[in-house]
């Protein structure tokens, strides 16, 4: 890897600068090292990182320039449940299936099912299991049977 003089520069500041994290740093010296013609495998040693890694760091620089050795981001939390979706199982939950299903009363599993098929709601039997313990809904032992 042949690199400019302004390169070169820009690489060992960003090497040697206190205000990016040492991942960046790190990424910084390989590319500084592949660029002053040193071997993969000895960048990979003098690193503490695998071969596979320099030639990471060698491609995204290649790719990206210092922008190529920022960290990547990472993908975000999943998508939480609406608040009215959980009120809506709490409020299901405590109500009698309908009287066409034949139920006596509601499952995690179950009540998921009706869910998604009659209300084009999606979650799962384990996230109804949770709000139920969080609730203390207990549609199984709710006294005499449902009819």
């Amino acid at each position: 890897m042949i690199l400019s003089t302004e390169q070169l520069d820009a690489l060992r500041e960003l090497a040697a600068s206190r205000h990016v994290s040492g991942d960046v740093a790190l990424r910084a010296r390989i590319v500084l090292w592949s660029g002053e013609g040193r071997r993969r495998k000895d960048i990979a040693e003098l690193a503490g990182v695998s071969p596979v890694t320099v030639d990471r760091c060698k491609a995204r620089y290649a790719a990206h320039g210092l922008a190529g050795l920022a960290e990547k981001r990472r993908g975000g939390p999943r998508d939480q449940v609406p608040p009215r979706t959980r009120g809506r199982v709490i409020a299901l939950t405590k109500m009698s299936p309908p009287a066409d299903s034949g139920l006596t009363h509601w499952s995690t599993r179950t009540l998921s099912s009706y869910l998604r098929r009659r209300e084009g709601i999606t979650v799962s039997w384990h996230y109804i299991a949770r709000v139920w313990r969080e609730e203390n809904l207990k549609p199984n032992r709710s006294g005499a049977s449902k009819v």
